[in-house]
């Protein structure tokens, strides 16, 4: 097809342009990914990194989206379930955008536990859908296995992150105790990225990829995502990977208080959430919450 053809093809899909090297480089994308699960599966590696283009977390079944032609990261899950046998894998999604297409692959499937924050602004951001909200908790078997934990203003900054992490998602995933994590790395919800307008400095992204390496024997693969500010973006993977390979986390300064609307979020997840995860049913250092 040229690209005249091409063209009105993409009008056929949501944020999505097929260009005559897309189909190559999204195999790329997709083999890279898979070869870093090999890696760190067969132990040649502990964790690692994938920069690949283009991102995935967008793409469904059968249905390209948001920028996404194959889903890199929910094929790397499939993938390691098939060949390792593996029956948890944890998916974090801290790109700034729900990733729904992980989100409707995965709804029902109770091995896979899927974590997603992303800015919201009650359904105001793209791709502004009711299923991104927190009560979104999956379906069928897999309830309690997707999270969702909906950003409702811009400017989300490095204590939302963490109290996010603390409260929600390292309570679950420690009980879920996943045999291997993997990390859908969007760097647009980062400092200055003009589709996240979020305050993150890139060295919150080392934490929270040491928080992660906690999890799984240490088996983490992290696989990039979106990212649109070029100087954000090259210092918080400098960071991510600086971390992947032991360097010691980097301090944190300013504001250590989440926002009130970031606490109102969290309260929101950790309530739809109580019914199917123990520790989240524990009030102890999470008392704050309810002062706030």
């Amino acid at each position: 097809m040229n690209e005249e053809e091409l063209k009105r093809v993409s009008e056929n899909y949501d944020a999505f342009f097929f260009h005559p090297n897309t189909y190559r480089c999204a195999r790329l994308a997709v083999g890279a990914t898979l070869q870093l699960v090999d890696s760190v599966m067969s132990g040649k590696g502990r964790n690692g990194m994938a920069l690949v283009r283009p991102p995935g977390h967008h793409s469904q079944r059968n249905a390209a989206n948001g920028f996404c032609l194959f889903n890199n990261v929910a094929i790397a899950a499939e993938y390691a379930k098939l060949k390792y046998g593996l029956q948890r894998i944890l998916i974090v999604d801290w790109d700034v955008h729900h990733g729904q297409g992980t989100q409707y692959i995965f709804e029902e499937d109770p091995s896979v536990l899927y974590f997603s924050w992303h800015r919201y602004e009650h359904q105001e951001f793209w791709p502004s859908l009711k299923e991104s909200d927190y009560d979104a908790v999956g379906l069928g078997k897999g309830k309690g296995f997707n999270i969702n934990l909906p950003w409702n203003k811009v400017g989300m900054g490095n204590s939302d992150y963490l109290a996010a992490f603390f409260h929600v998602l390292l309570p679950v995933a420690f009980e879920f105790d996943p045999e291997l994590a993997i990390v859908s790395s969007g760097y647009d919800s980062g400092i200055g990225d003009p589709e996240g307008q979020m305050n993150a400095t890139p060295e919150v992204f080392a934490h929270l990829t040491h928080f992660l390496m906690q999890l799984a024997n240490g088996k983490l693969c992290v696989i990039l995502e979106g990212g649109y500010h070029l100087k954000s973006l090259a210092e918080s993977v400098c960071m991510t990977v600086k971390t992947l390979l032991g360097d010691p986390v980097p301090q944190i300064t300013g504001e250590m208080a989440p926002c009130l609307s970031a606490v109102e979020s969290i309260q929101n997840v950790r309530a739809a959430h109580k019914p199917y995860w123990k520790w989240l049913t524990y009030e102890g250092n999470f008392s704050f919450l309810k002062q706030m």
